[in-house]
């Protein structure tokens, strides 16, 4: 294959952010391009979109499910090789599954589904199918996350002991949902967001970061989830206790409330022999506590870095990488592994990997479990998926 890999969009039109941030980092390395589009449920804005994208008229659709089927229909040397979908979390699961009956690989947005049922089925016609599915679990894309987690894989700082993460915002401090605010009030409904509010959107970024890094799984949960905004329908707030399956233990708080804060995400694992420490507001520098020894910096960029930590990076040291370079690292792995599987090729999944359904059924799980302990009187609950 001599060629771009070639994609569709759902959702993500001129009136939506995300959509903007997933071509920005498709198109980052000049793998992709976007041919097709269902941009938006209003008819205007869809065509628009399209307009605004240099899109095909007759490939400027009005409906996901008009898309994939005239898309489906079209010589195999023009349709779409993937969709992405970058709608609501109650609109993941539909187009997904139909991409998949159509024989489109797929690429979406976290969290993978609204329930661990459909997240289930998903998983299912996946391995029906043998496509591929890509979840833009973004934070996993940062250079320093990966060289953390290679680290850890490596025995560097000992058997994994305590994992503390945090994620705060303050954006939803006052009731914005009331006040026009299109993306808190589809985030606060549970209809279009799912059973819980604040773990749901960003609980499970916190969730994953924690067992991507650390290689562990976590086995048990202590949940409590708290409505601080007056009138909101969903949590805000929330703090849970972890048991990972290795006897490591951790604490994850996430809050939308923190008002000052704008994408606080942070994450600090210590083992045995030290402890790691990264900020994604801070993504180039990963921090190493040893018990015997001062304190180690490691750089993005740095040409002592592993495999997967160099592979990540796109910039000499000094010079900053961020959200979009995570995001593109993300496609860039998808597209690698796309094209691999077009030509018959492989390629080494250790360096080039991307988060999948299996990331998307944990996250999915963690949201049930917290609700379900949160809800309950017993103090730990078995996390079940």
């Amino acid at each position: 294959m001599n060629r771009k890999l070639r994609m569709g969009m759902i959702g993500g039109g001129n009136d939506a952010f995300i959509g903007a941030i997933h071509r920005l980092a498709a198109n980052m390395d000049g793998k992709i391009e976007l041919v097709c589009g269902a941009l938006s449920i209003n008819k205007d804005i869809a065509i628009e979109s399209g307009k605004t994208l240099f899109l095909a008229p007759e490939r400027t659709y009005t409906s996901y499910d008009e898309m994939l089927e005239k898309e489906a229909a079209l010589p195999e040397d023009v349709r779409m090789d993937f969709v992405t979908i970058v709608t609501p979390n109650f609109a993941h699961f539909a187009p997904a599954m139909m991409a998949l009956e159509k024989g489109f690989h797929v690429v979406i947005e976290k969290p993978i589904t609204l329930s661990l049922q459909e997240a289930i089925a998903l998983d299912q016609k996946v391995k029906e199918t043998g496509l591929v599915l890509c979840l833009t679990h973004t934070y996993t894309g940062y250079p320093m996350v990966k060289e953390a987690r290679n680290l850890i894989q490596s025995g560097k700082i000992g058997k994994v002991r305590k994992v503390f993460v945090e994620y705060r915002q303050g954006w939803l401090s006052r009731l914005s949902e009331r006040e026009g605010n299109a993306g808190a009030a589809w985030r606060t409904d549970s209809k279009k967001s799912g059973k819980s509010g604040v773990m749901g959107d960003i609980g499970t970024h916190a969730f994953n970061l924690a067992e991507y890094i650390s290689g562990l799984e976590v086995a048990e949960l202590c949940a409590n989830l708290n409505v601080v905004v007056e009138n909101r329908a969903l949590d805000d707030d929330g703090a849970v206790l972890l048991k990972f399956n290795s006897g490591a233990s951790g604490v994850l708080i996430a809050t939308q409330v923190a008002a000052g804060e704008e994408n606080n995400l942070s994450i600090r694992i210590y083992g045995e022999l030290g402890g790691i420490e990264w900020h994604q507001q801070e993504p180039n520098s990963l921090l190493l506590k040893w018990y015997d020894k001062p304190m180690e910096t490691l750089r993005a960029g740095s040409g002592y870095l592993s495999d997967i930590g160099r592979h990540n990076c796109r910039t000499p040291g000094g010079h900053p990488e961020g959200y979009l370079e995570a995001f593109a690292n993300i496609y860039r792995n998808f597209s690698l592994t796309l094209a691999a599987r077009i030509n018959g090729t492989t390629v080494n999944a250790d360096v080039v990997e991307f988060p999948s359904v299996k990331e998307g059924i944990r996250g999915m799980a963690f949201i049930e479990n917290v609700v379900k302990s949160n809800e309950s009187s017993e103090k730990w609950v078995k996390y079940e998926v």
